[in-house]
């Protein structure tokens, strides 16, 4: 989710060079919403990799893996571009006839993703993923660079008021996460709703998947300020997060989607480079472990590799993270607002 994210300013450049340039995308079902909010997406084709992977034969037999193919070249495009430069949207960039603009060896996100490009560009791969987006479609499209600051170009319709009440003053609190290694422990969120508690700030906690659902609901259980909301669309919970005063956010898409909005944000990174793929936008904060204490920090692993904690699902530089030191930079985030 957060690599369509980074997409999106690439996007906004590109209508600064054309006007009137439109795009077709291509997304796994679970996200198509995120195309949609930019105003120059136009037709949306929906790839199902988890699917397709787990019910190979099934997919083949009954055509929907050949009707998507078949699709993804019906139309004539001036240009093809693989954003992600992963084997996954390489294997789909194979899909497609025609030359694709692509990274080249030395600059996808995964090898051998490189493979499936005609035009390989060599992008600096130390420098923030949207700056790497803006860099390729630049040249991909054939214009400068662009240096102005990014610009995500949602539409002023794209999140929606969700149908459930929300408290006056709260903080969206966003503990889920795709890895266990870029959790915070429950403790420490139990302790920061205590803190915000008696501020008179109610929090909200979103769920996901069952397990996340489950975590919300036992962690504000506990706690009187503290609300669950159900499962709910991407734009619903754009609408969510429109109307909070501030975040607080492990490493996972939710903390991009707040940023795009331009709600004061914090956000933990101890596993992941903040500097590499951090919230970008206004009002955010990233607490990182980068540093003498955590030598090792980013490491990219999904078991914690360090000293006595080796072998651990939940990363000890995650651990590390205070309740006390994530309410100050809120406060700070908020102060800026």
């Amino acid at each position: 989710m957060g690599d369509l994210m980074h997409a999106l300013p690439a996007l906004s450049d590109a209508c600064e060079q054309y006007p009137g340039i439109r795009f077709d995308w291509v997304v796994d079902e679970a996200f198509a919403e995120v195309p949609r909010w930019h105003p120059a997406v136009d037709h949306i084709y929906k790839s199902a990799h988890r699917r397709w992977k787990k019910n190979f034969w099934q997919s083949l037999t009954q055509g929907e893996f050949k009707a998507f193919r078949r699709g993804l070249n019906e139309k004539k495009y001036d240009v093809i571009i693989d954003a992600q430069n992963n084997v996954k949207s390489a294997l789909i960039s194979m899909l497609r006839q025609g030359n694709v603009h692509g990274m080249d060896s030395g600059s996808v996100a995964e090898q051998p993703a490189f493979l499936a490009y005609k035009y390989r560009h060599s992008i600096e791969r130390q420098q923030h993923a949207i700056s790497r987006q803006r860099e390729l479609f630049a040249r991909a499209l054939n214009y400068p660079t662009p240096e102005a600051p990014i610009n995500y170009g949602l539409r002023q319709d794209a999140f929606i008021k969700p149908a459930i009440d929300l408290p006056d003053n709260f903080v969206f609190l966003v503990h889920n996460a795709s890895w266990t290694t870029k959790l915070w422990p429950e403790a420490h969120w139990h302790k920061l709703i205590e803190q915000l508690g008696d501020r008179k700030l109610d929090v909200v906690l979103p769920g996901g998947n069952q397990e996340e659902l489950e975590r919300a609901a036992k962690i504000a259980g506990a706690h009187n300020n503290a609300i669950t909301i159900p499962r709910m669309s991407l734009s619903e919970i754009g609408g969510v997060i429109s109307q909070a005063k501030g975040m607080v956010c492990c490493d996972t898409g939710l903390a991009h989607l707040g940023a795009m909005i331009g709600t004061p944000a914090v956000t933990l990174y101890g596993p992941t480079s903040h500097t590499l793929i951090g919230t970008s936008g206004q009002h955010q904060l990233q607490v990182h472990a980068q540093g003498k204490a955590f030598p090792c920090s980013p490491c990219y692993k999904r078991v914690c590799q360090f000293g006595e904690h080796r072998g651990n699902l939940m990363s000890a530089c995650m651990q590390a993270f205070t309740p006390a030191q994530v309410l100050d930079a809120l406060d700070s985030t908020l102060k800026q607002y």
